[in-house]
């Protein structure tokens, strides 16, 4: 993986992203491991499994969210394994027909699966007032 993990990290986030413009829950879903665990930024529990992850996006995606990463580091776990974590924007449909930002801190475990990346942990939680 070496230096362009980087690379790697911008294209698998944007292909996510992608995923949550195009609006199709299964879609974003497909980018998650069978046995992913997944803790959502505006949900409070704790899902595992890819359908439980497109249970989430199914509500999530009516606000029709836009990503962008505002600040992230990309670490190797070993060969094929990799970790991205920062903090990034959220465009939404806000309460009062608008949109709206949220700045949320993010942690992506991704892992090769033969020539497939999917996300194998994904940790969303959107910043403390205090620190924003």
């Amino acid at each position: 993986m070496g230096h362009d993990l980087s690379a790697v990290a911008d294209k698998n986030f944007a292909a996510w992203n992608g995923a949550l413009l195009g609006g199709d829950p299964e879609r974003v879903a497909s980018l998650y491991g069978e046995e992913c665990s997944f803790l959502p930024t505006m949900a409070g529990d704790f899902r595992q499994g890819r359908e439980r992850a497109a249970g989430y996006f199914r509500h999530f995606l009516e606000r029709h969210p836009s990503g962008t990463v505002v600040e992230g580091r990309v670490q190797a776990l070993g060969e094929g394994t990799y970790i991205h974590a920062g903090l990034y924007d959220f465009e939404v449909d806000g309460r009062d027909g608008g949109r709206e930002t949220v700045r949320a801190r993010f942690t992506f475990v991704w892992r090769l699966d033969g020539d497939r990346w999917s996300i194998v942990h994904h940790h969303s939680s959107a910043l403390p007032q205090a620190a924003a």
